[in-house]
């Protein structure tokens, strides 16, 4: 029997040293619902009684949770995929709503540039996922410019006030860190100078053409998705409790809370005329009119009128940045991310780590498979934790980080039967909610772009008549003396939010992205090990069973605390039974799905002979879709 099919024979528990092919033991201390126990009759030890399950639906409950029924089947591809790639010859978009998605492809055909599809994607999806996005954010883009032949990088980041001094947000700490709400939390919103600066470069359409769409969806109002009224709802509910920290709500209520402030219901309409107001101004005075204008003096009058520091002066100094993106190779694929104050290079080290491993013939979804992957990511955090900060104000140790290397000498600590414990960043050599969209155009241009307002929808806090709310970005400072995050005036803070690339052979591949806080580099680092380990198409690369490992002995303003030394590995439904019993067995606290797993987007490139084709996927995990054409 060849070594893969046998492989694929085998229960995933005997894939670990020192593991039989036996009937596991139930450990309750480690697998917090028994899921995939054997039934009575099956043998082995008693096993606990199964609770009963739902038989229908009930009104009113956000989910109607089965684990033990599946997917349908599918007549080609993975079976656990859940749609096919959409493909086209001239162009292509995946976002996290359909009508941003359509907006996209709208502009396309208008005869504009993956960029300006980008834009106007960017700037629906403010109105459309409110919970992920909007222009009180931040931005981060990479494109593969045909014209270069090169992925190039965009850094739109703003910095926190330059009048909010470290005393000030210490004074306001709760448990050592920033709360995550109200206006200490704020920073200078970056979106919208990245708008502009990618248009400048690259934009073939008018700028007030892209706003079109958005306008258009702000005034008339749509329907609510699912996913997105959820999570507007959880929101409205963390802006009404009282002691959140929040300054003033009224605004924040008015804008999104519809007439009882608690939220749209799914398929319900909602409209945002403020916002239509304030992308009509933008659309006819550019970025200046945000950072330099009208809406720069509304938002300084808002925070003099709060008690809040981001003023007048700290828009009219924010700039984007062009940046050269980080680059590795991974079994013969170039992959990059952004350096600066991201976490992109986490990804970069994970698969470092991951490539001193032989995870193909592990096998997919499989005990060893996984475990080496979270002790990757464990590695990398506790490094993400201590250098990780803004580049003008620190020497981060980015090439020594990513090189090959230091990734050696950390895969040699992974044992693959046992948990590294304790965990600790290496020693340096002297000297959060996002929304992600990618799309192509018909020459070739690719864009990934990624762009949040951090935890949940923002700050809370939405200026007086504008529609839009503030990033809670600051919460991710450090104030740690001697940390290189710590805060300080005019600082940018660390960032979750990366856009990721891949290349093969000097041409482009795949424009993707995960969004979701600490996730995105775990789930980019599962993308391209499905893809190029396990052989995934596009589609059922992002369908499949993720794993998401969280806590670290480093804290980075976002990590939960009482998780223990290991942290809390959870996993998703779809994982095997076998294999979350024997990631169990060895020590991994397993948690239940919390829908903390990530939303995909991806466009690929391909040649068919001279023929450019581009496959565009999204996921079940959001409400968006991909299209091409």
């Amino acid at each position: 029997m060849r070594r893969r099919t046998f492989l694929a024979a085998v229960p995933g528990a005997a894939l670990l040293p020192g593991s039989v092919i036996a009937e596991p033991q139930q450990d309750s201390t480690r697998v917090s619902s028994g899921q995939g126990a054997p039934g009575p009759g099956q043998g082995g030890a008693p096993q606990p009684e199964i609770p009963s399950l739902p038989k229908r639906w009930e009104v009113g409950a956000d989910r109607f949770l089965r684990p033990d029924v599946t997917a349908g089947d599918r007549p080609v591809g993975a079976s656990f995929a859940s749609r096919t790639a959409a493909y086209g010859l001239n162009g292509a978009a995946g976002t996290a709503h359909p009508l941003a998605t359509q907006a996209g492809i709208d502009i396309l055909r208008q005869g504009g540039s993956a960029v300006d599809a980008a834009i106007a994607i960017n700037a629906c999806l403010g109105f459309l996922e409110p919970t992920s996005s909007g222009i009180g954010g931040d931005a981060y883009a990479m494109i593969w410019d045909p014209k270069q032949r090169k992925v190039v990088g965009l850094a739109g980041s703003g910095a926190s006030p330059r009048g909010l001094s470290l005393e000030t947000v210490r004074a306001r700490a709760r448990g050592g860190a920033l709360p995550p709400l109200g206006a200490v939390t704020v920073s200078v919103p970056g979106a919208v100078d990245a708008w502009w600066t990618m248009h400048q470069r690259y934009g073939r359409l008018p700028w007030a053409q892209l706003f079109e769409p958005a306008i258009a969806h702000a005034e008339a109002g749509v329907p609510v998705p699912d996913i997105i009224a959820y999570y507007i709802r959880r929101s409205m509910a963390a802006f009404r409790r009282p002691g959140n920290g929040i300054e003033e709500t009224a605004n924040a209520l008015r804008t999104y809370g519809l007439a009882d402030g608690r939220g749209p219901a799914a398929g319900q309409v909602f409209r945002n005329p403020d916002l239509a107001r304030t992308y009509r101004a933008i659309a006819k005075g550019g970025r200046d009119a945000f950072y330099a204008g009208d809406i720069a003096r509304v938002v300084d009058r808002y925070f003099k009128r709060i008690g809040g520091w981001l003023r007048f002066e700290d828009l009219a100094a924010h700039r984007s940045e062009w940046v050269e993106p980080h680059q590795t190779s991974y079994r013969g694929v170039d992959v990059y991310a952004l350096g600066a104050n991201t976490q992109g290079i986490a990804t970069l080290q994970m698969l470092n780590i991951l490539e001193n491993f032989d995870l193909g013939d592990a096998g997919f979804q499989s005990p060893l498979s996984i475990h080496l992957q979270a002790e990757a990511k464990r590695l990398a955090y506790e490094d993400r934790a201590r250098f990780y900060a803004d580049p003008h104000f620190s020497q981060v140790p980015v090439e020594w980080l990513i090189s090959k290397e230091y990734a050696q000498a950390r895969a040699k600590l992974i044992r693959p039967g046992r948990i590294l414990d304790p965990v600790y960043p290496g020693q340096a050599p002297s000297h959060g909610d996002t929304t992600y969209f990618s799309c192509a155009d018909k020459d070739g241009m690719m864009v990934s772009m990624i762009q949040s307002n951090f935890r949940g929808m923002g700050s809370g806090l939405v200026a007086d008549g504008l529609g839009f709310m503030f990033q809670d970005r600051g919460q991710l400072f450090s104030l740690k003396d001697g940390h290189p995050n710590i805060y300080a005036p005019g600082k940018r803070p660390f960032q979750t939010i990366i856009p990721g690339f891949a290349t093969r052979g000097g041409d482009p591949w795949m424009s993707l992205g995960v969004m979701g806080g600490d996730m995105q580099p775990q789930g980019q680092t599962q993308i391209i090990v499905n893809r190029v380990d396990y052989g995934l198409e596009i589609q059922s690369a992002g369908d499949a069973p993720r794993w998401h490992h969280e806590g670290s002995s480093q804290s980075m303003g976002e990590d939960a605390a009482g998780l223990g030394p290991c942290g809390l590995l959870r996993l998703e439904t779809g994982v095997p039974a076998a294999t979350r019993q024997r990631l169990a067995e060895i020590g991994w606290t397993i948690g239940e799905p919390d829908g903390g797993f990530g939303r995909y987007e991806c466009v690929e490139h391909r040649m068919d002979g001279a023929t450019r084709v581009y496959a565009a996927a999204s996921e079940m995990r959001a409400d968006g879709c991909a299209l091409a054409y």
